[in-house]
């Protein structure tokens, strides 16, 4: 499992120092059947500040 994950949403509120994902776990999904490239995916990580 990645042991550094990067993020560059600084209005979310797992956004830590040097653009670090500071959540305990991570979840993303697929906007369709089969994602081909980043757009078609979405972190539901995600949580405002």
């Amino acid at each position: 499992m990645a042991q550094d994950v990067k993020c560059e949403v600084n209005s979310c509120r797992h956004w830590a120092d040097q653009n670090r994902c500071s959540a305990s776990s991570i979840y993303i999904v697929s906007n369709s059947a089969t994602a081909h490239q980043s757009a078609e995916t979405d972190c539901k990580t995600f949580e405002m500040k």
